[in-house]
């Protein structure tokens, strides 16, 4: 039997990320062939069940029961679409050292004992339990799951430990009390996880930073008065699926009065020669996400604007010279202009314009490098890390800001950026 198929059984090496620091960190095309290693999803989901284990093993908790989709991914690596996301009609199951356990939604799970041959079948199940309430705790499936799962714990010898729960629904927690399990917080076991990426991860994140800077391109040449914020969210939403993204999370476009303070949204509006104009393109690549924001000028450019964004440029430049493992996240939220300096009555008023936040199957993992929190509860920075670090400068004009943000890898000396549309000097898009 090859090891895709044994996933309770592991070895140490599956812990092993794999990492090659040796030159540029490559982005491979996003298909399969024999005569390249590319991402081998074998290694990634043995990988991402041992960091699971060895998380909950570190913790106080004997089982870890899933509802966040992310989660439900990491460990168990199925997945059934974007529509899925806020349903709460998922969850999964890991006690010790069992394989997972995946309740999905009716014939998913029919699906999964069909195609994913690294789980257990038998531990596929069919099932769902609230759906944010549309089915009523009373008709009892709460309850029904609920004494499952209590005697899964039991049959795994795991009964009177903690259970980490990373989210679910109130009624969900009751059902889970009621069926005598002592529910605490796993969702910092499984962020603890997902913290430092393996090769693969890396590789993945990399593909869909590498789709962003075609989007950019195409915004660079479509940036023009008489096309409107919503028209390069449309085209954006179309070039990136062309290219195989699996899910558009969201794309910030902002131009002109908009720009100050950042209302992180688009509207309709038409763009106008002069304006400042910035973009924010979140998306994912087989999960694996990006948060990658450019700035542009239409066809001309003032003094101030160019100001502004000469001080994001040196902000943002300031906080990656800084990165390297050994670092912790307030000696980076230090480098970083505090809320009055730039307008703003205080950090949390600030928050997310000075900002770092790690990258994964979810837009914001850790590390978390903000001045509202990392000077106080400061982090480690690690090789195998990925985040994004962004910076944001209103304009001296008082409508016109610039926003840059950039993607990096921690390696074993630093870190490697691999949002590479160029963004070290203002972008004039259809210059005049």
């Amino acid at each position: 039997m090859s090891r895709a198929l044994t996933p309770n059984i592991l070895t140490p090496q599956d812990l092993d990320p794999n990492w090659n620091w040796e030159g540029r960190l490559p982005a491979w095309g996003h298909t399969s062939v024999d005569f390249e290693r590319r991402v081998d999803h074998d290694r990634l989901r043995r990988y991402r069940l041992s960091r699971t284990r060895e998380a909950l093993k570190k913790s106080d908790c004997g089982t870890l029961l899933l509802f966040d989709v992310n989660n439900i991914r990491y460990v168990s690596a199925t997945k059934i679409g974007e529509w899925e996301r806020d349903k709460m009609c998922r969850f999964c199951l890991l006690t010790g050292d069992d394989a997972p356990y995946v309740w999905d939604f009716g014939s998913a799970a029919v699906h999964h004992r069909k195609y994913a041959d690294w789980l257990v079948p038998d531990h596929c199940r069919a099932g769902v339990v609230g759906m944010r309430g549309t089915i009523p705790p009373s008709f009892g499936l709460m309850r029904k799951y609920a004494e499952e799962i209590a005697g899964l714990i039991r049959d795994a010898g795991m009964a009177g430990q903690p259970v980490g729960v990373d989210y679910a629904e109130t009624a969900m927690f009751h059902a889970l009390q009621e069926a005598g399990l002592n529910v605490v917080d796993g969702q910092q076991v499984m962020l603890s996880a997902r913290e430092i990426k393996n090769w693969d991860e890396i590789q993945l994140l990399t593909q869909a930073a590498s789709m962003v800077d075609g989007v950019y391109h195409m915004i660079y040449e479509n940036l023009k008065p008489g096309v409107r914020e919503n028209d390069i969210v449309a085209m954006s939403n179309k070039l990136l699926y062309e290219m195989g993204s699996d899910d558009v999370e969201a794309i910030n476009a902002i131009s002109g009065e908009r720009c100050n303070p950042h209302p992180h949204n688009f509207t309709d509006r038409l763009f106008r020669p002069g304006d400042q104009a910035f973009f924010d393109i979140l998306q994912s690549y087989q999960g694996y996400r990006t948060c990658y924001y450019r700035t542009f000028n239409i066809g001309r450019a003032t003094p101030s604007q160019h100001d502004a964004y000469v001080k994001a440029r040196e902000w943002i430049d300031a906080s990656i010279a800084a990165i390297r493992p050994g670092v912790t996240t307030d000696q980076v939220a230090k480098l970083w202009p505090k809320a009055e300096e730039f307008g703003f009555p205080d950090e949390l008023s600030a928050f997310g314009l000075q900002f770092g936040h790690g990258l994964g199957l979810a837009l914001h993992e850790r590390p978390i490098i903000s001045r509202a929190v990392s000077l106080d509860n400061p982090m480690e920075i690690q090789t195998g890390m990925v985040f994004a670090l962004e910076t944001y400068c209103p304009a001296s004009d008082g409508y016109s800001a610039a926003r840059i943000e950039e993607e990096v890898v921690v390696t074993d000396k630093g870190c490697e950026v691999i949002s590479l549309f160029p963004a070290e000097d203002l972008p004039i898009a259809n210059r005049y």
